[in-house]
């Protein structure tokens, strides 16, 4: 997989972001935000770890019983998170941790589920972070994932594409498909549905299962964005694109 942005670009970006990022995007991604925490946060006691946590918008949806982690590769984000946690009371958030996401520090399995909010597309290499995240998250645990990914729209992926040589100045890459990250992860495909404004942003539900692919498959993602085969969807769901 190619790289988007790299991680000097990411923090220079979100260096300049952190003290308006909840002006610009608290309201608008709130909603995703949300569906996230709803969809994983339903048993007690469960050690949830969210990646990419910025200022830490969601932290006060978790349930109060919670074992929440957060990690952000934005040091200047991270302060903010921290501040909102003590200003909130917050004590379901047990640390928040200047780390990459493509590295994380945790052990295998140290997590019953792993979230990331906005982060697919910011990320240098989006497949290892989704590979880190199953590794720290337990087998058969949910990985949730909500993201901006190219628009079926025609009009709207034409811009996103004129757009995208700018990924470096702008913190993210707007033309981002969903069949190339979860081409490369061969990953249980639970649920994917629209959230947001006009739901251009999509809440991806993952299973920490393995799902078998082909040699010819593996071949063929391992040359990059060119054609990935489809994801793989759960036998069952009604799950769209």
């Amino acid at each position: 997989m190619n790289k988007l942005v790299d991680a000097a670009h990411v923090k220079l970006a979100y260096r300049r972001y952190a003290a308006v990022y909840d002006r610009l995007f608290g309201a608008v991604f709130e909603p995703g935000r949300k569906e996230v925490v709803a969809e994983v946060n339903t048993k007690p006691a469960q050690r949830i770890l969210e990646v990419g946590v910025g200022t830490g918008l969601s932290l006060g949806h978790y349930r109060p019983d919670a074992h929440v982690h957060g990690i952000d590769i934005s040091g200047d984000m991270l302060d903010r998170a921290r501040q909102r946690v003590a200003r909130l009371g917050l004590s379901h958030v047990e640390a928040l941790l200047e780390m990459d996401a493509q590295s994380m520090s945790y052990a295998d399995d140290s997590f019953d589920a792993v979230v990331g909010m906005y982060v697919a597309s910011v990320v240098p290499d989006p497949a290892q972070m989704l590979a880190e995240m199953r590794r720290v998250c337990v087998p058969g645990g949910d990985i949730l994932i909500v993201n901006h990914f190219s628009s079926e729209n025609p009009a709207l992926r034409a811009l996103e594409k004129a757009m995208s040589p700018f990924a470096s100045q702008i913190g993210f890459h707007p033309d981002f498909d969903l069949n190339e990250l979860l081409g490369l992860a061969a990953i249980e495909v639970v649920e994917i549905k629209p959230v947001n404004l006009f739901g251009y942003w999509k809440l991806v539900r993952l299973r920490n299962v393995p799902v078998m692919v082909t040699a010819s498959e593996r071949s063929e993602v391992g040359a990059g964005y060119a054609e990935p085969p489809p994801y793989k969807l759960r036998e069952g769901s009604s799950a769209a694109r």
